[in-house]
């Protein structure tokens, strides 16, 4: 990683222009569709936006990976936080706007850390529809001599038992969906690429698995609505294998909620630390 000099990286604004086919093709790529209540998601006659869809609107971080000098192809979503202040439309052209919060040194053998904050803004109005903040672990890129520190703290699980459990399956072709809506890292799909970096198979999108446990939190707590979820926020702790099962443990109180995911077959927490508010 070239440091300081990614702090001083100020990509210029990036515009994406989107349409039906799209926003069905994400809805695929997160595994909605399969029952009636899903249908405005993939049919365009009352066509809906799934509200993560507007990370996928982000483009700035790819000038911090390629002026940072970061190796693009051993990175893996570490966290990621999403504000949503207005519905997308089902299409659109958005302005993101992207800044480098800050980056973390964890050692040669840990790699390192970014965090990229992205603003989503509709090109013609101006209108604010989403907050992103990514962080990045860039496996092959630690030892550069920067600061430890600067986490973006996220709180921790409640100690009570949780208040409702969603199980959702996803497909052994979850992933090759799911990259059709931008992120076509190799990791995903080829598994000479996937082995070489230390996996056994290909692995899902965090970014899928994010998604995934929106729809669970939307099922739990939402009467099935995402567009009553304000701000979820999500550690990635280990990868999730396109064709498991991710169970989302949830906690609520009030308007706050708090959860995890967990694949049961292998034991694992996949998602942790993940936090949500839900509109009043």
């Amino acid at each position: 990683m070239k440091y300081p000099e990614i702090l001083e990286v100020q990509p210029e604004p990036s515009t994406f222009s989107y349409d039906e086919n799209f926003t069905i093709l994400y809805a695929l790529g997160i595994g909605l569709g399969a029952v009636p209540e899903e249908l405005d998601y993939v049919y365009e006659k009352r066509l809906r936006v799934f509200p993560t869809m507007a990370i996928m609107l982000s483009t700035g971080s790819g000038e911090f990976l390629d002026k940072g000098g970061i190796d693009y192809t051993r990175i893996v979503h570490g966290e990621q936080r999403l504000t949503i202040h207005a519905p997308l439309p089902p299409t659109g052209r958005m302005v993101s706007t992207s800044r480098c919060l800050g980056v973390a040194d964890k050692g040669k053998e840990k790699g390192a850390v970014i965090h990229v904050e992205s603003s989503i803004s509709d090109a013609a109005t101006g209108k604010l529809h989403a907050t992103a903040i990514s962080t990045l672990m860039c496996r092959g890129d630690g030892g550069f001599g920067g600061p430890s520190g600067g986490e973006l703290p996220l709180p921790p699980i409640p100690g009570r038992p949780c208040d409702a459990e969603v199980t959702m399956q996803t497909l052994p072709q979850q992933a090759a969906i799911y990259r059709l809506s931008g992120d076509r890292n190799p990791l995903h799909i080829d598994p000479e690429r996937a082995t070489s970096v230390g996996f056994p198979r290909p692995i899902l999108h965090g970014l899928c698995s994010y998604a995934i446990a929106a729809r669970a939190l939307a099922q739990a707590c939402c009467d099935g609505d995402p567009d009553k979820i304000e701000h979820i926020g999500v550690r990635m702790s280990s990868p999730v294998y396109p064709g498991e099962a991710i169970t989302a443990r949830i906690w609520r109180d009030g308007n706050d909620v708090s959860f995890e995911c967990v694949v049961a077959e292998r034991g694992v927490t996949v998602l942790k630390n993940g936090t949500c508010r839900l509109r009043g």
